[in-house]
């Protein structure tokens, strides 16, 4: 049975594991303009990384849009999930295609969908100035709101659908048997329901935080210019400035930081739902 995985860990090797290397070895590269990439082994690009309050306030900013993106997705994702869960057969179809439908769609296609919302001109600004609630457009982009917000209506989906197929697991007759012993519906769902569902709530979690954290057209189309987050400013050091050097140790930076977060997320999760259940 091992050897059936071998042809699986090549094409990962080969895929992932070997440019990953390769791109390693290009951030401990030093830029010239003249040169371009000077063979080196040097951490002068991460000490850079750490040392310009420019590119600190950047992770920063990604961090914070995906945490507070993440924890949005979570909130509104959980009762979405229960309810397409329990959703009665004939109509679970129907709602799970609701669900899906909006993933059949790019990214970008989605944030320039906002754009049309979202703009001075757009259908938002134009019913607010005709029902004579503002005068003036309102500037509902070009801000960190604005990027959540989309981001948001991109990653709930899959929130949505991971919670929903650990949450359709869980046996009724177990909420069924708190409610009998006089236990409210929160109070059902917080104890009974969400410690089952911690497998999806981590999963979920996870998946949406990786997605913010390597957003890009998003934060390019509804944050404008000014706004910045690592994967547009990573895109900037590689095809703008012809820095590989430096956009791989940008890259690497993000790697290690989104990996850290995800996995103390887990733990974090993984620790409470396991003193739950020794109390329990």
């Amino acid at each position: 049975m091992r050897l059936l995985t071998l042809p699986a860990i090549a094409i990962v090797l080969a895929l992932m594991v070997a440019p990953m290397a390769m791109l390693l070895r290009y951030s401990l590269n030093i830029y010239t303009p003249t040169e371009l990439m000077v063979e080196a082994f040097t951490p002068r690009n991460y000490v850079q990384v750490f040392a310009d309050p420019y590119f600190r306030e950047v992770l920063s900013v990604t961090l914070r849009v995906a945490a507070i993106t993440t924890l949005v997705a979570l909130l509104a994702g959980l009762p979405a999930g229960y309810t397409l869960a329990r959703m009665p057969r004939r109509w679970k179809m129907w709602l799970t295609l609701a669900t899906i439908l909006p993933l059949m769609v790019g990214n970008v296609v989605r944030s320039a969908g906002w754009l049309a919302l979202l703009g001075n001109s757009g259908l938002f600004n134009a019913v607010a100035q005709w029902s004579g609630l503002v005068r003036e457009p309102m500037q509902l982009m070009f801000n960190q709101p604005a990027v959540v917000g989309v981001m948001v209506t991109i990653v709930l989906p899959l929130m949505v659908m991971t919670l929903a197929s650990v949450i359709e697991g869980i046996p009724r007759n177990v909420e069924e048997a708190a409610a009998n012993l006089g236990a409210p519906p929160f109070t059902v769902f917080r104890r009974v329901v969400l410690p089952q569902a911690m497998p999806g709530v981590i999963a979920g979690m996870s998946l949406v935080f990786i997605l913010c954290m390597n957003a890009y057209a998003t934060p390019v189309l509804i944050g404008g210019p000014r706004f910045r987050m690592m994967t547009p400013e990573i895109y900037q050091q590689f095809v703008g400035l012809n820095n590989w050097p430096f956009g791989a140790a940008l890259a690497f930076m993000l790697l290690a930081v989104t990996l850290v977060v995800v996995l103390g997320i887990g733990a974090l999760l993984q620790g409470n739902w396991r003193r739950q259940e020794r109390r329990a």
